[in-house]
């Protein structure tokens, strides 16, 4: 097995700040990458100053680490850098010249003030790939706007499909487009350094959270443009399939996720309804989305009828796809996420027991690292330049 991960070979110059950039550098670190954090001295990353919570010390005293800081930054080297100096500028030239990646979530055209551009830096380096984030891309009239998770989730229809039917709008509870665009920056940054192994070029890769959400609207998007459907918000329920939604019980909710006809029989034995599964107005999926409201009151009744945990014994000996409506705390005490190694102990200067989400992807022969905990701001601005015999 190798040691080291399957990006050993790159180096990566993380210009950016918030959440989708970070995540995107935090993801190539864990893959080995060499990721440099470049920081406003002082400050930092806005993101440290998102709290409370901050990290607790040993003795359980506040530091200055937000968990919102280190949710996304493990991995990395941290340099304070003043890219409004000529000073600076000159530091992060010489920098790129030795990096394979530059990754960046200023407005669009904001860093040419800096000379930090990908027109300035791809002659300095045209093996150089440049992945820039905003929230509305480099081009069309929106280009120049500020993004935030929040207004993108409100334009790209993502908040008119989620929530009670009967309620207001409402966005889903983590930056969910902020984190899927940091995702596809990865996949973005990871083509290009495949495509550069053949033509030894870089390219400017253009990421915008808006692009990214309505692309990740997915089938909702697609019964639009083929059905001409106008999906509104169904709660818990699916617009395609029936059952799969949430089911009060005796004690608790628990989850229906059933896929096709054959679990629907399997579902129907188990609530003592096996009638249901020849009844002409629930045999296929189609006939059951058609006749929703009937079916939904009927299992609605039958679930009430037992507790959360009985049901989840009895679906899961049935093969029925079913689960509980957890809590992170319930999540993080599950026993297929901690055979996951999904929680993770990454020791903190700090905090020796700092826990932290762990990658999801395993590979068999290049595994995910964990070398480094979030850094402190500046930790590695020294050791750096030595290098660069800046100091």
């Amino acid at each position: 097995m190798i040691k080291q991960g399957a990006l050993s070979h790159v180096k990566v110059l993380d210009l950016s700040r918030v959440l989708a950039g970070p995540w995107a550098g935090q993801v190539l670190a864990d893959f080995g990458a060499d990721v440099i954090k470049v920081e406003q001295p002082e400050k930092g990353d806005d993101t440290r100053h998102w709290a409370p919570p901050y990290m607790p010390d040993a003795n359980g005293a506040d530091t200055a680490e937000s968990a919102y800081y280190l949710c996304a930054n493990r991995g990395k080297r941290s340099i304070c850098v003043d890219i409004r100096s000529a000073e600076g500028q000159a530091v992060l030239h010489a920098l790129v010249e030795d990096s394979d990646v530059v990754i960046e979530n200023f407005k669009t055209g904001h860093l040419a003030n800096y000379n930090l551009d990908y027109d300035t830096l791809s002659k300095i380096n045209p093996a150089l790939i440049y992945c820039s984030i905003t929230g509305f891309g480099q081009t069309g009239p929106y280009c120049e706007r500020p993004g935030y998770d929040f207004l993108i989730q409100a334009m790209s229809g993502l908040m008119s499909v989620t929530g009670d039917p009967d309620g207001p709008p409402q966005k889903v509870g983590v930056a969910v487009t902020d984190v899927l665009t940091g995702l596809y920056s990865v996949i973005g940054v990871l083509a290009a350094l495949s495509e550069r192994s053949i033509s030894g070029l870089g390219q400017h890769i253009d990421l915008s959270l808006f692009d990214v959400a309505v692309a990740s609207m997915a089938n909702q998007a697609s019964n639009y443009l083929v059905g001409g459907m106008t999906p509104q918000a169904m709660g818990n329920a699916h617009p395609n399939i029936v059952p799969y939604q949430s089911f009060e019980t005796q004690q608790g909710h628990c989850v229906l996720a059933v896929g096709n006809d054959s679990q629907f029989v399997r579902f129907c034995a188990v609530v003592g309804r096996p009638e249901w599964g020849d009844d002409e107005r629930f045999k296929s999926n189609s006939q059951r989305v058609n006749n929703r409201r009937v079916l939904v009151a009927l299992i609605a009744e039958e679930m009430r009828r037992d507790t959360r945990d009985n049901w989840l014994a009895k679906f899961q000996k049935a093969d029925v796809p079913a689960a509980p409506i957890n809590n992170l705390q319930d999540v993080f005490n599950d026993p297929q996420i901690l055979a996951r190694q999904m929680k993770i102990n990454v020791p903190h200067p700090s905090n020796p027991d700092l826990e932290l989400v762990g990658n999801p992807v395993k590979f068999s022969r290049t595994p995910v690292s964990y070398h480094r905990p979030p850094p402190e701001l500046g930790e590695h601005t020294e050791e750096i330049l030595n290098k660069l015999n800046r100091i």
